[in-house]
């Protein structure tokens, strides 16, 4: 994790979306082209990254009751593709329907594919600048009880 994305960098914002169930977890992974990746896109001028992260989750997935058990903790990827930062919030959902939303800008999804995972299944599927979110978000989980019923808001 990192303080915040350096001047001259490019922010965008998302989150690691989590479901339990039951003793497990399964982590949302939507897939454009050949690549994997978690809900997350440009953080709009003005706009507060967790605002841009929800509004994302909403807008890609289709996904609108987030809870946030670790509270705005998050993990920023290292600088990539000319000077981009990717911040991951870790948010949990009881939503297992997903609906691939459509870019009005591209007019159709920006996804072709989603996939609820496991944790070995998704790091399979992940490029190492993502595996670190993913270990992020695993150790993370790995040490918070289980809830029993859905998430609520916090």
């Amino acid at each position: 994790m990192t303080a915040g994305a350096k001047a001259g960098n490019r922010l965008s914002a998302g989150a690691v979306v989590v479901r339990r169930d039951g003793a497990g977890h399964s982590y949302l992974l939507l897939r454009a082209y050949r690549n994997w990746d978690f809900p997350k896109g440009g953080v709009g001028e003005g706009e507060e990254p967790l605002a841009a992260a929800r509004r994302e989750v909403s807008e890609e997935a289709g996904i609108v009751d987030l809870s946030f058990p670790f509270g705005e903790v998050f993990y920023e990827t290292p600088a990539y593709s000319r000077g981009k930062v990717a911040r991951y919030y870790l948010v949990e959902t009881a939503t297992e329907s997903v609906r691939l939303g459509v870019n009005p800008e591209l007019g159709r999804p920006e996804h072709h594919e989603f996939r609820w995972l496991g944790y070995g299944d998704a790091r399979r599927l992940l490029v190492e600048r993502l595996r670190g979110v993913l270990d992020w978000a695993e150790e993370r989980l790995a040490a918070t009880p289980v809830r029993v019923g859905p998430p609520g808001d916090s």
